[in-house]
């Protein structure tokens, strides 16, 4: 899958998993992407798309 929401631009974020003796490793959290079939300027096309998007009805979701 691709690593980008096409409409929020919203990508991997980094950070650091702290453990319970305060030691820190890295860590990466991954947006929750889904391949769905929209409408975009009146045409269908597959695109990424995040799952916040998709809920707040930034896409129009084709279904067939």
């Amino acid at each position: 899958m691709a690593v980008k929401c096409v409409i929020c631009n919203k990508t991997q974020q980094v950070g650091f998993k702290v453990s319970h003796s305060m030691r820190h490793t890295k860590r990466t959290w991954q947006p929750n992407l889904q391949k769905v079939r929209a409408e975009i300027n009146g045409s269908v096309k597959r695109v990424t798309v995040c799952t916040r998007c998709l809920r707040s009805n930034k896409v129009k979701k084709v279904v067939s």
